[in-house]
């Protein structure tokens, strides 16, 4: 086909387009022959991007500090992206492995990205410009809160003092009010709440009661639940994702937080006032996405 030919089949299916779309084709080829070509800079929001970090003091590491959460987050925003489709859709075996293999794959991103904060930093200038940032802390990341809920049902996300403590036939509400997270700011014994955790709850807590019951019944785990011969590989894939996801990047975090907090032995208190060393590690969180895979009669 000479490149004659191919311009107008292509302006024939551009005119289709518009036309089925009820539009007039025209309007639109007029447009893009005004449109200024698109740069990369324009494209990815460079500029909007370099205006998002707001510091709070002087220090120059406290700049990396924030670029290195905004990735961070990010990077969660990538997961959810992949988890609604998973969640939302009905996928085939093969989408199933090419989507965990993602999930695994910017897990792993987070975990090896740790070492910019655990050596990226001054040591004693972080240890001043941190105690600006109270009480703001990683602990109010709501995307976190979101893909533990498109991936698990929330009795995965009690903790064993938490299932204790859990009524008969829970109802949502009940089980953020015993989730896993809350031990790092709620004295269980007094009620008393930190001021990080009762912000977090006052902007996030209606959404997350509401996203948790309108996934509920297909979240990841119920949806694989469901899969009547699932492959070995989707299987192995599966506890990557879990070991990576509520083992590994805990720990990473945990050595990090105990890298800037108690090198010394000083045993600072986080920004937010968690108690970090039993609530990072994963001993206490006990999450768990798919505890049926980990089974010893676990079959295939």
């Amino acid at each position: 086909m000479s490149e004659e030919d191919k311009t107008k089949e292509l302006v024939e299916k551009i005119t289709k387009k518009y036309s089925d779309l009820g539009e007039n084709p025209n309007t639109y080829l007029e447009g893009l022959l005004q449109a200024k070509p698109i740069s990369y800079w324009d494209y990815i929001e460079v500029d909007a991007l370099f205006s998002l970090q707001k510091t709070r003091t002087d220090f120059k590491d406290e700049k990396i500090f924030i670029m290195y959460h905004q990735v961070t987050e990010l990077v969660l925003g990538m997961m959810m992206h992949e988890l609604k489709q998973l969640v939302n859709e009905d996928l085939s075996d093969a989408v199933w492995i090419d989507k965990i293999n993602r999930l695994n794959r910017y897990t792993e991103m987070l975990i090896n990205s740790f070492s910019v904060m655990s050596h990226g930093m001054d040591y004693d200038d972080y240890n001043t410009f941190r105690k600006t940032l109270a009480p703001a802390s990683g602990f109010q990341s709501v995307s976190f809160r979101y893909v533990e809920i498109y991936c698990t049902q929330l009795k995965n996300l009690l903790n064993e003092k938490g299932r204790k403590r859990i009524p008969e036939n829970p109802t949502t509400a009940d089980y953020f009010e015993h989730i896993y997270w809350k031990d790092a700011g709620l004295n269980r014994k007094t009620g008393e709440k930190t001021l990080t955790l009762r912000m977090f709850e006052d902007k996030y807590m209606d959404d997350l009661i509401k996203k948790a019951d309108e996934v509920k019944g297909r979240t990841l785990q119920e949806k694989f639940e469901k899969m009547k011969s699932p492959s070995k590989e989707l299987v192995e894939i599966l506890q990557e994702f879990d070991q990576l996801y509520n083992v590994k990047w805990p720990m990473v975090h945990l050595e990090t937080a105990q890298h800037y907090l108690d090198k010394k032995g000083e045993n600072q208190a986080a920004t937010g006032g968690s108690e970090w060393k039993k609530y990072l590690h994963p001993k206490f969180q006990q999450r768990k996405f798919f505890p049926e895979i980990w089974e010893d009669n676990y079959e295939d």
